[in-house]
């Protein structure tokens, strides 16, 4: 007899509608009934239009049918909002007290690290007011499918699922002129609302400061941990320091510390130029008391893949330091999907 595992895998290779990942990794499936050469399948309805509704009943049948010894397949669905079936194992929150530190270059990296690994990842842009995510991935005009029920995320070629208040935007440069309540909705929509499915990591790129935003996040996802992204001035120091204060009176484990913009490699000597300022990182670490998962260099490559859209072609040794380190920083292993 046909098990129920073996029904899962005969839908792997079945993309959803607007997602491109399979019902089972969108968690979609909330039944499977077994008896004799039947098989009853029932799937959530999360997010998805009538037409993509259809479409996927049409090739969820075919796929179960065309397992040996089936000769009917049903394949039904329920209505559920994304909230009631989303599956995420650990949601890690990026993080600074100052602007322009370089936390949307360190969310990215870890995703597409993780990616690499071949980990369910997504990516919250948290940052209302000034998203850049999905510039970095080259999603310029992507916009995500939704319904009355949710709205899909857009993935990126190594399959990163990403949402951001740009992707919902008519230009990318229009300027979102919304209050501190208003950001928190949405932020929480993103949440809620979003079908993220099953996830290893959901990485939440978090807005400079410790007002409306950070607040919302730290108080209703159920972060992890967070990871504290710096530079190397004092300036920068002495204000990224709130934002490590704000997560221990929150309770929220800091992971580690990541220090961007902390050095510049000449080409011709291979002599490191500190050129923001003598390192940070130690005192950084100590303040967090969290270990350095880090030091990004200014890497001309980088910028220019990130300008271009293409961040997911980067490859380095700091890259594959920083997966490493953010691994054995986690309290907890994620689930395996």
């Amino acid at each position: 007899m046909v098990t129920e595992q073996q029904v899962k895998e005969s839908l792997e290779e079945i993309l959803t509608p607007g997602a491109m990942r399979s019902p089972v990794k969108l968690n979609l499936v909330r039944e499977i009934a077994i008896s004799d050469q039947k098989i009853d399948i029932t799937l959530a309805s999360a997010a998805l239009s009538p037409n993509a509704q259809d479409w996927l009943k049409s090739k969820v049948s075919d796929a179960i049918s065309q397992l040996p010894g089936v000769n009917q397949a049903n394949v039904n669905f329920v209505e559920t909002t994304s909230k009631e079936i989303n599956d995420v194992s650990s949601v890690i929150a990026v993080m600074s007290g100052k602007g322009g530190v370089g936390k949307s270059l360190v969310a990215a990296l870890i995703s597409i690290a993780l990616a690499r690994q071949g980990k369910e990842v997504g990516i919250l842009d948290a940052d209302i007011t000034g998203p850049s995510i999905p510039k970095m991935f080259g999603l310029g005009g992507v916009r995500p499918n939704s319904s009355e029920t949710g709205i899909l995320p857009v993935l990126s070629k190594l399959g990163i699922s990403i949402m951001s208040i740009n992707l919902l935007l008519e230009h990318e440069d229009d300027a979102v002129i919304w209050r501190g309540p208003i950001i928190s909705k949405v932020i929480q929509q993103f949440w809620e609302d979003v079908l993220w499915g099953k996830l290893d990591y959901l990485i939440v790129d978090l807005p400079p400061g410790t007002a409306d935003a950070p607040l919302t996040v730290m108080q209703t996802l159920p972060v992890s941990g967070v990871i504290i992204v710096f530079s190397p001035q004092e300036l920068a120091a002495m204000v990224v320091k709130k934002a490590v204060r704000m997560a221990k009176q929150m309770k929220i484990p800091i992971l580690g510390v990541v220090e961007n913009m902390s050095y510049l490699t000449l080409p011709d000597s291979r002599k490191r130029l500190e050129l923001f300022g003598k390192s940070r990182s130690q005192e950084m670490a100590e303040a967090a008391g969290a270990p350095l998962l880090a030091q990004i260099p200014v890497d001309p490559e980088l910028a220019q893949l990130c300008d271009q859209g293409k961040i997911e072609h980067y490859s380095s040794e700091i890259l594959d330091s920083l997966s490493q380190n953010f691994i054995q920083a986690l309290p907890i292993k994620a689930k395996q999907t």
